[in-house]
């Protein structure tokens, strides 16, 4: 495909090692993994080696690994499993403005479901304040879920710190790591986490399969009903072509996470010195939090979201925004309208350059060049 894809934020080409195991598997490794012959035992230890590997990269232990067929069935999971399984113990839950959509329409079905939801709010720099849940904490608390990092802005929430706050309180303790895992070094028990969400596809790995970690002894009950696979936590027959491809792709993104992370950092700076070069005027949205090293969320005064984009697209640029554009029409993010309100000009225009396998510095810096061109064309300056 034509076009310089700074969009890996939404979804990521899948590495050809994760292809190859991928594709290898879907016609050696047919077995059913609950079968007791010999074809299921080799799926099922396929099954086992790619759990104890994706395990031991967030310091959990195998058992502790559901997995799912994306992150948002794992965030489902964890919220309506704990919900569900909890409700007996009170019905306030705690969560943030900013969240991914998965745990944003979760939380709400729950309201309607007669659960209390708390909306903690952020600071212009897209972050919580730990002290902001330490006050929100109720007796009938029962989940806290917050986001390890932001998937639109990048900003990386103080996740050790809420853990610290909920040691002493039996709330179940959420986050959304979709985002992070494998762009960040994330350990369960480090920072306090209870149930933890991923997904292959934003690793170089295949749509379709993600996990969810519930640590041991932590209260889960599974909201469909069926086999008794994953330990009777989420049924259907396991993906096991698409599970070890994804062990698979956590390997590769671990083994890089140094390099890559400088490389991302790289990016950033080719990125906006290019624009300064150029002239043209834009502002880092949360330039002044800690942010994921692959994500850099701009914001070109002058100019309109929709015509940006279209014209980017048309430029070869691919990226995206936190809006969603649909009639003709835009939805503002949710997540700048918690930073910023609902009036300022960042909604009308911010974009969200992410970047990923594949690109080199020479893509990001004809990237730039083109966006600077198209920015000042369309803002007349």
């Amino acid at each position: 495909m034509n076009g310089i894809y700074l969009d890996h934020a939404a979804t990521t080409p899948v590495h050809p090692e994760v292809a190859r195991v991928y594709a290898e598997l879907l016609t050696s490794s047919y077995g059913n993994a609950s079968s007791i012959h010999g074809t299921g035992r080799a799926a099922r230890k396929l099954l086992d080696d790619s759990r104890a590997q994706i395990a031991r990269l967030i310091g959990a232990r195998p058992e502790e690994i559901i997995f799912t067929g994306g992150g948002t069935e794992s965030d489902n999971l964890a919220i309506f499993g704990t919900a569900e399984a909890r409700s007996d113990e009170g019905r306030h839950i705690i969560t943030t403005g900013i969240e991914h959509h998965a745990v944003l329409n979760a939380c709400k079905r729950l309201g309607k479901r007669g659960f209390e939801v708390t909306w903690l709010p952020v600071n212009r720099e897209g972050q919580i304040s730990p002290d902001a849940v330490r006050e929100a904490l109720r007796e009938d608390t029962i989940l806290v879920t917050i986001m390890t990092a932001n998937n639109e802005v990048g900003t990386i929430q103080p996740i050790r710190e809420i853990g610290e706050i909920l040691q002493g309180h039996p709330a179940s303790f959420h986050t959304d790591a979709v985002q992070a895992f494998g762009e960040i070094p994330i350990e369960v028990g480090d920072l306090g986490i209870d149930l933890l969400s991923a997904s292959a596809h934003k690793i170089n790995g295949p749509k379709g399969i993600g996990f969810l970690y519930q640590k041991n002894g932590t209260k889960l009950t599974p909201p469909t009903s069926g086999g008794e696979q994953e330990r009777k936590r989420r049924a259907g027959t396991e993906n096991v072509p698409g599970i070890a491809a994804f062990a698979k792709a956590a390997e590769i993104a671990y083994e890089s996470l140094a390099e890559r992370h400088e490389q991302h950092e790289s990016f950033k700076r080719i990125m906006t010195d290019a624009l300064d070069e150029a002239g043209v005027e834009f502002r880092v949205n949360a330039g002044q939090a800690q942010t994921l090293p692959h994500i850099l969320n701009l914001s070109f005064p002058g100019t309109d979201i929709e015509s940006l984009l279209v014209n980017l697209d048309l430029a070869g640029v691919h990226v995206s925004s936190g809006s969603a554009c649909t009639a003709g029409s835009i939805d503002p993010s949710h997540v700048l309208v918690a930073m910023y309100g609902e009036d300022a000009e960042e909604l009308r225009n911010s974009v969200r350059f992410s970047f990923g396998y594949g690109l080199s510095e020479q893509d990001v810096r004809t990237a730039a060049e083109k966006t600077a061109a198209t920015v000042r064309r369309l803002s007349g300056k």
